[in-house]
């Protein structure tokens, strides 16, 4: 009888890591706008109820019709909307002797009362969820339970949404309320476990944001935000054949920008970091040596691979040259991500470092 349940959850096991990945930047961005960096214990968490979640999703939907235009399901409803008529499926199925105890254990074999228990659990990890990590309150939990459950009860006897001709689950009174059931005992545990576990609400009491050291995946969102703008000016400016357009974009992006608003551009305040100098405020020649080198200098020579024609066999000479000097800066990466002491090219030269504010 277990049967129909592991193999949707052997599913959400296996589709996991994709989700995992697709949702690691959003996760990251979050923690590091709302607490200034990412704790551990808290992203654990996070991620353990996109598994549940997951997991959740597959219970109710999978498996599915072999075809969008399926049969009708031989019932004269679709909905079910009789209070504990799964009592009266457990007696009417069930093979237990009430008198003798020790038939009790059949219980665990039989399709009647091995849903009501799953549809119980089924909530349970959310109302935990609620409870330890948003910190909320029984009524909030009592409505969410109540939500949870009921967009899935009209997720399947809608067919989901019209996908399919029919809906292959019924719609059942029961189901919600061993739903909602589940998620207020998760309140119950919660409150238990929350004892046993890391407060939610004390994870940053002891955290100082100034000696945080900002990660190069940090670096990495950042980076690519930026560049996703960048690229997007300047084909714009391309399009209307201005001059020198990686050059102005550049400048002004990563030069004028961060000089006014406290070094910081797009991409880093979305990540919530700066630029900072050996000083209280960032000076002009500090940015320049910094994100010049970098933007207008490294960048500026690889924007003119797309922007100068190079006669024969100086194109060569030239991709050529690009390529010896990416090597370098691949290498030199590498022995910054090896070594924590060891500052960036263009932070060196500039005296300057990421902070986060």
């Amino acid at each position: 009888m277990l049967e129909p349940y592991l193999f949707p959850i052997s599913y959400a096991f296996m589709t996991f890591p994709i989700a995992a990945l697709l949702c690691a930047i959003p996760f990251l961005v979050v923690q590091y706008r709302k607490y200034g960096y990412f704790n551990k214990f808290r992203g654990f968490l996070l991620y353990l109820f996109l598994l549940y979640l997951m997991n959740a999703v597959y219970l109710v939907l999978l498996p599915l019709p072999a075809s969008r235009h399926n049969d009708p399901l031989p019932v004269s409803s679709y909905m079910q909307w009789v209070p504990f008529e799964f009592v009266q499926d457990i007696m009417r199925e069930t093979k237990v002797v009430w008198s003798e105890p020790s038939t009790y254990i059949r219980l665990l074999k039989e399709r009647a009362f091995l849903q009501v228990v799953f549809n119980v659990l089924l909530v349970v990890p959310f109302g935990m969820f609620l409870r330890y990590y948003a910190r909320a309150k029984w009524l909030t939990c009592l409505i969410a339970s109540f939500g949870l459950s009921l967009l899935f009860e009209i997720t399947q006897v809608t067919g989901i949404y019209g996908f399919y001709d029919y809906p292959y689950r019924l719609f059942d009174v029961d189901d919600l309320m061993m739903n909602t059931l589940g998620g207020m005992i998760g309140l119950v545990l919660a409150d238990w476990l929350k004892n046993h576990l890391p407060r939610m609400e004390r994870l940053d009491e002891d955290v100082d944001l100034s000696t945080k050291r900002v990660s190069y995946t940090r670096r990495g969102i950042a980076f690519a935000a930026d560049m996703m703008l960048l690229l997007l000016i300047w084909g714009g400016l391309v399009i209307l054949r201005v001059p020198g357009a990686y050059f102005i974009v550049s400048i002004l992006y990563f030069i004028v920008l961060p000089y006014m608003n406290e070094g910081r551009t797009v991409g880093s305040w979305i990540v919530r970091i700066r630029i900072s100098g050996e000083g209280e405020h960032l000076k002009l020649k500090e940015i320049l040596i910094r994100n010049g080198l970098l933007y207008v200098v490294v960048g500026g020579l690889h924007s003119l691979v797309f922007t100068v024609h190079f006669p024969g066999l100086l194109h060569g000479m030239y991709l050529f040259g690009l390529l010896i000097m990416d090597g370098w800066v691949f290498i030199h990466l590498v022995l910054c991500l090896l070594n924590r002491d060891r500052k960036l090219l263009h932070e060196y030269k500039s005296n300057t470092k990421l902070v986060i504010g």
